[in-house]
């Protein structure tokens, strides 16, 4: 069992439509037809939304996306269509809040690693693989890869995990043309944005991107590059054969599983609150990856 401790229930706003509850965001539909994306303060760990929000997450989100969608908007366009509030929208929307082209979306994560981790780590120890691809001998938990790799995983509902699969099912699903627009936009986004986290003194590990289609053009849409998306690591301390600090929401994790929390992370039991320290932390490293990447304060 996993999802919501406690699911919210949506605001209701004149002329907008409640579309979806997601794990972090809630989507609207507008009169014109198009998304209103709002990003709230809910934060996930271990499939489970939990009771405790993180002021400012969502904020940081939305600002950090729109920062990162302007750094390669050469590449791929967006769909963010005005960050304007829209009418009759609650004040608390103001900065987390994006109308957006309602796009066919690819039921696919897109996703780009440059260095070993994760699930990706776990296959390669069983089979020297990640997504079918064969990897060199020798790597370790944190050992950057020869070069980026497209590691595409299935789209999975709230409480449930993604699923690592290969190329060929991804061109498989929608069409070897289609595949081919994915794997080379998140290639092509994944070098430029490390190249740039680089330049500040930050490792970007591995990323997802979700895109979609208005017409015959691919779009990249949701969230891009944010420390929910992403694996951040500082580069002053990047050390191949150990978990590297990153700039997420580590410091939840690692208090879900201490014997602080009581909580058991196989049971059925949802997860407990976070104690003020562990959501402090946590805004902090947010902030913090903020201020880093785009080089400007959070207020």
């Amino acid at each position: 069992m996993s999802g919501f401790v406690e699911k919210p229930e949506p605001l209701q706003v004149p002329g907008l439509v409640h579309l979806h509850t997601g794990k972090v965001r809630d989507l609207y539909q507008n009169e014109a037809g198009d998304l209103v994306m709002v990003a709230s303060d809910r934060i996930s760990a271990f499939d489970w939304v939990l009771p405790t929000e993180i002021p400012d997450k969502g904020r940081v989100l939305t600002q950090l996306s729109l920062w990162w969608f302007d750094q390669f908007a050469d590449l791929v366009p967006n769909h963010v269509l005005s960050t304007e509030l829209p009418a009759d929208a609650p004040a608390d929307w103001a900065g987390r809040a994006l109308v957006c082209k309602s796009l066919q979306m690819a039921p696919v994560e897109c996703v780009a690693r440059g260095y070993l981790t994760g699930s990706g780590l776990l296959e390669y120890d069983e089979s020297r693989t990640v997504c079918g691809l064969a990897l060199p001998e020798g790597l370790v938990d944190g050992s950057e890869l020869p070069a980026p790799i497209f590691t595409p995983a299935t789209k999975a509902a709230v409480g449930e995990h993604d699923e690592n699969v290969s190329y060929e099912e991804v061109a498989r699903q929608v069409g070897a043309d289609t595949a081919a627009q994915l794997r080379q936009a998140t290639l092509a986004i994944y070098a430029r944005a490390r190249d740039i986290a680089r330049a500040r003194g930050i490792i970007l590990a591995d990323t997802k991107f979700e895109f979609g289609f208005d017409g015959e053009t691919l779009v990249i849409g949701d969230e891009v590059l944010t420390p929910d998306s992403s694996r951040f690591w500082p580069a002053d301390q990047w050390q191949p054969g150990r978990a590297q600090p990153s700039y997420d929401k580590q410091f939840v994790r690692d208090w879900l599983t201490s014997a602080e929390s009581g909580w058991d992370r196989k049971s059925e039991q949802p997860p407990p609150p976070l104690p003020e320290r562990v959501v402090e932390a946590t805004r902090a490293k947010y902030v913090e990856a903020y201020e880093r990447l785009t080089g400007t304060s959070w207020s």
